[in-house]
């Protein structure tokens, strides 16, 4: 019965963001289900227990049981006839299968969008707009002293996080969290509250407001002290975190999706990431947004890197365009402009609003992922593919942009979403060739039968 035992050292939790990769993982060969997760968090070991291969066809068209060749050609078929095609999703597999699925949107002139335009979208415009101060987890663990999370709760969120900020001993901070001060900024005490040294409650959506009294602070300028009235959070604290921020040796902002999803948005990022900026003036302060999925960062990566643009990205004039709210998901099917879309390793149909679900419903869902979910129900085509990490190899990307490489604890009899995609982008790549060259001969024709008339 040992024989059947197998210990993979070195895992990658691929949950969220903090790509964790210091899993032991014990898996019973026979039974295809990991029974420990040495290092894992709550999350984590929930993750690998619950992970168990499902009993389901590998691929469905409309409901029924089809080959996975048979549908592929018929995804193929149904993204080079469409006029409108999107994609979406990405954030929950491999940086190989997001490099597929920007090709495959590139070659069909679709609309290319990941789950970023519905959670830290305002912070990739504020990126742009602003800049960034960054820095990997690593130097945070091993040089801050002063640690800001603002509008998150790691505790419940990313439940290790705190062993790059907050608990670790580093080459600056050798005595650990004594060494460190730890600020939490948010409109409630959240469970992460017990780790804080200086916990400030502000009211909500009043973040901007804040964060440019911090700003005026910092520059030397007055702040009227009805700030406390507007924002909840006294004058006299104000002061105390800009003197602790412009004193600190190394800082570090973190901020989440209660800074991106609420009142302000993309300002509030950006008045955060100009915060950053001008504490660099007196010492060396970093800012960084705390990601949920666990591949979310790689599909920021892979899309700006193969396009200039992180998310909400357009070919259909040949050539990448950027314009959130116009090419994001949500929106376009809201306004019913895509005519067929791509959804992989994400569930539109059980979060997006009414509106867009309801015309998800009417056009022709090509879905990849690993469990059978509401999208995957109501897909005119359904691929059931190998988790990331935990059957199949690849790349992923922690929050800090930090590749991490995967090791698989044992193998799934669905393919990969890279392999499904790499298919996808092969049939509709010969399916636009055929047709381009079919009316550039149809074109010709015409002309030379102009030419004999």
């Amino acid at each position: 019965m040992a024989d059947n035992i197998r210990t993979v050292k070195h895992a990658t939790c691929t949950f969220c963001g903090c790509v964790c990769d210091d899993m032991e993982l014990t898996v019973d060969m026979d039974k295809k289900v990991i029974t420990k997760a040495k290092n894992a968090c709550v999350l984590g070991r929930a993750w690998f227990a619950e992970h168990h291969i499902e009993d389901r066809p590998a691929a469905m068209i409309d409901g029924k049981e089809v080959t996975v060749e048979e549908a592929i050609e018929e995804a193929a078929q149904v993204l080079a006839g469409a006029k409108f095609p999107i994609t979406y999703g990405l954030s929950d597999t491999t940086c190989e299968a997001q490099r597929q699925a920007v090709a495959i949107t590139d070659i069909i002139r679709g609309t290319l969008d990941t789950t970023t335009s519905v959670c830290h979208g305002p912070s990739g415009l504020a990126f742009q707009g602003v800049g960034e101060s960054t820095m990997s987890l690593g130097e945070v663990k091993n040089r801050a002293d002063l640690v800001i999370y603002w509008g998150g709760n790691p505790a419940e969120s990313h439940p290790r996080h705190f062993r790059y900020a907050v608990t670790p001993k580093g080459m600056f901070i050798p005595n650990g969290k004594k060494d460190r001060t730890v600020v939490m900024i948010d409109v409630r005490k959240t469970p992460s509250a017990p780790v804080a040294d200086i916990l400030i409650q502000i009211k909500p959506g009043k973040d901007f407001e804040l964060l440019w009294a911090l700003r005026a602070k910092v520059k030397g300028k007055k702040v009227d002290p009805k700030i406390e009235e507007i924002t909840g959070v006294p004058l006299s604290t104000i002061n105390d975190l800009v003197e602790r921020m412009k004193n600190c040796r190394y800082g570090v902002l973190f901020f989440g999706m209660g800074l991106t999803m609420t009142r302000g948005r993309h300002f509030n990022s950006g008045a955060l990431l100009a915060l950053a900026t001008d504490l660099n003036e007196f010492t060396h302060f970093v800012a960084k947004p705390v990601r949920g999925h666990g591949n979310v960062t790689g599909a920021d990566n892979v899309v700006s890197w193969q396009t200039g643009y992180p998310f909400g990205v357009n070919f259909s004039r040949g050539f990448p365009r950027f314009n959130p709210g116009e090419f994001t998901t949500v929106d376009t099917l809201s306004h019913g402009d895509a005519d067929a879309a791509l959804i992989i390793a994400s569930d539109p149909a059980s979060n997006f609003p009414k509106a867009a679900i309801e015309h998800l419903k009417t056009i022709p869902v090509i879905s990849l992922d690993t469990k059978q979910t509401l999208t995957s129900k109501i897909a005119h085509v359904a691929f059931a593919t190998a988790t990331y990490g935990i059957n199949t190899t690849g790349t992923v990307y922690r929050m800090d942009d930090v590749p991490i490489p995967l090791r698989p604890a044992f193998d799934s009899p669905y393919p990969s979403d890279e392999e499904i995609l790499t298919a996808i982008r092969k049939r509709v790549h010969e399916l636009i060739l055929s047709r381009r060259g079919a009316r550039g001969a149809t074109g010709e024709a015409k002309v030379a039968s102009k030419q004999v008339l």
